[in-house]
């Protein structure tokens, strides 16, 4: 990495010899020269926009990513590439996002002042949105700050969508299937040849994602059949990983996902269509992407265009493949939400007759025998739901439980988002977590439980803007649990960190600050919440009224508790869930 230098004193008790980048880095990656930014409130270096992919425009769309064409012009990594094509869900009115294919960029951000000839440890966060929105733009200060500036961090974006996760038995046969899975490796794969040249370690380095960001880490974990190993990262950290449904590349609704944008493209809607599908413009091929994810057959709230199982690189269901098969990377973080379900499903469900029929929709290869059982799991404690009922956050220890009540919805209604939350989300965060245990592996997991602990709602805490009801004592912590994983493979704090400054005992002993790995015969989380506070009402995005609080009586509240017990016996929810998968599939 070509540097201009300035040399400055540092402190003995952290180096002995420092050097401080105080004008434009440069580093050459040998297809190109790029030259980054120096942020003197962060102390970071940051290059924005790197290209990592050639365009996967024209032969190369829905095919393998490339080496980009050597370009040795000095290029500004100065602004972030443009988003991919976004795809939306099934939800009535959605909005049309238009985004450009031209879009494998990435984006480093790495410590200015640091000791000579160091080597950090590296975080690379894959982004989430369903598979079909988002890009790679979260700003990594405030994460890499709050650890100390001690580590480098990679944000990328990737193929969504139809132009990612296009799938039939055409698409494999003259293309790649799981489009975006492979951008994905492939600036794994960047990182390992070219991250020294930030300061980065490639031995050190820690995949990150949330929602479908989650959902990949995992499926990375189950590449090849665990052929991948420890070579592209050792350490994982999925938060709310969501694996709605992962159905085979040949399955009829993905085939007639990919009939129904031909035909909207002006396309035959059968046979050999791949050719005519390379062959049309952009815009058009987004418009036509985004009816065929936002309409039937998709079900309410899910995307048309997710990964399948394509029998070779992905050779199965995740349910399968974690307990069948060495997991690729060492150690694994991994989280859930309180409230992760109420997002997807539809908000008009208010008898058992309802819940029935979006059972069926939602997972359409179900026979009546399925859903007798997943209601018997799911028992109900009322039917219909009274609208009076008061809505509350469950404490996890019951007799009420996620089941039935939370702040969201009672009734019929809850029923609905627990069973989506733990068939898609939090029983994956299960069998990943038992995936990790034995063989030199580790696995922690945790619950974020801070009201309104909605899907989403905790990347605010460890990678900021921090929202109101996360205290900052509670800030310092999440961070500092992701930062010391990433660096230790380990998410232990000290009692300090884990308590707060603010605690009246910050010394004591905390369960966080000696984190048992997860057991499959003591299975243990972690549940992250908060006491104290002021309350204050806001409407949340289902349109209902949500209490949470705020101010500076909040206190951390970290709790150890048997998962396989937690919310009524999740982890036999958990195991049903893997012995229906077959048909769901996932």
């Amino acid at each position: 990495m070509a540097h201009k230098l300035a040399w400055v004193v540092c402190s003995a008790a952290l180096y002995t010899c420092c050097t401080a980048q105080v004008t434009t880095p440069s580093v050459d990656l040998e297809y190109g020269l790029f030259t980054g930014i120096f942020n003197s409130s962060s102390g970071l270096n940051i290059w924005r926009g790197i290209r990592y992919a050639a365009p996967p425009l024209g032969p190369l769309r829905w095919q393998k990513p490339q080496i980009p064409a050597a370009n040795r012009s000095l290029t500004a990594a100065n602004a972030f590439g443009p988003a991919c094509p976004q795809a939306m869900p099934a939800i009535p009115g959605m909005p049309f996002v238009p985004g450009n294919e031209d879009c494998l960029f990435l984006n480093v951000y790495s410590p200015a002042l640091k000791p000579s000839n160091s080597s950090l440890p590296v975080l690379v966060v894959i982004h989430g949105g369903g598979y079909g929105a988002g890009d790679g733009r979260q700003d990594m200060a405030p994460f890499i700050g709050a650890n100390g500036n001690d580590l480098v961090a990679v944000t990328i974006q990737y193929r969504l969508g139809a132009f990612g996760f296009l799938a039939s038995p055409e698409v494999k046969s003259r293309g790649v299937l799981n489009a975006g899975l492979l951008d994905q490796r492939f600036a794994l794969q960047w990182v390992q040849k070219h991250i020294a040249k930030f300061s980065g370690d490639p031995d050190r380095v820690t995949i990150a994602g949330e929602s479908a960001g989650g959902g990949s880490i995992l499926l990375h974990a189950i590449s090849q059949d665990g052929g991948v190993g420890a070579s592209l990262f050792k350490n994982l950290i999925a938060a709310s990983p969501w694996i709605p449904t992962q159905p085979y590349y040949d399955n009829a609704i993905t085939s007639r996902h990919y009939y129904d944008l031909a035909s909207l493209v002006g396309c035959p809607s059968r046979g050999a269509v791949f050719g005519c599908l390379v062959s049309k413009d952009s815009l058009l091929l987004q418009y036509a992407a985004n009816i065929v994810s936002t309409n039937s057959p998709t079900p309410h709230g899910n995307w048309a265009f997710i990964p399948v199982t394509d029998g070779s690189d992905i050779a199965g269901p995740p349910s399968t493949q974690l307990s069948q098969s060495q997991p690729n990377g060492q150690r694994l973080l991994v989280g859930n939400n309180a409230n992760e379900g109420s997002l997807i499903p539809p908000s008009n469900i208010i008898t058992q007759a309802d819940l029935i029929a979006w059972i069926k929709s939602n997972f359409p290869n179900l026979s009546d025998a399925n859903i007798t059982n997943i209601l018997a799991e799911y028992p109900s404690s009322s039917n219909p739901v009274d609208p009076a009922a008061a809505r509350y956050e469950t404490d996890g220890y019951g007799p009420e439980t996620a089941v039935n009540v939370s702040q969201a919805a009672t009734g019929q209604q809850q029923r609905c988002y627990n069973i989506y939350a733990e068939a898609s989300v939090v029983c994956p965060s299960y069998w990943f977590a038992s995936a990790f245990t034995g063989n030199g592996r580790a696995a922690y997991h945790y619950q974020y439980s801070v009201p309104f602990a909605v899907h989403g709602a905790d990347i605010a805490g460890y990678y900021g803007p921090a929202t109101e009801n996360q205290g900052p004592d509670f800030v310092n912590a999440f961070r500092k649990i992701y930062g010391n994983f990433v660096k230790t493979g380990d998410p232990s704090l000290s009692n300090l960190d884990a308590n707060g400054r603010s605690s009246p005992t910050p010394s004591a002993l905390n369960p966080a600050s000696n984190w048992p790995p997860w057991a499959n015969t003591n299975p243990i989380l972690i549940n992250l919440n908060e006491t104290g506070g002021t309350p204050y009402t806001i409407i949340s995005s289902l349109g209902i009224p949500v209490t949470q609080f705020r101010g500076p009586s909040l206190r951390n509240n970290f709790t150890m508790a048997n998962a396989y017990a937690w919310e009524g016996g999740r982890g036999r929810r958990c195991e049903f869930w893997r012995e229906i998968s077959p048909f769901v599939p996932q």
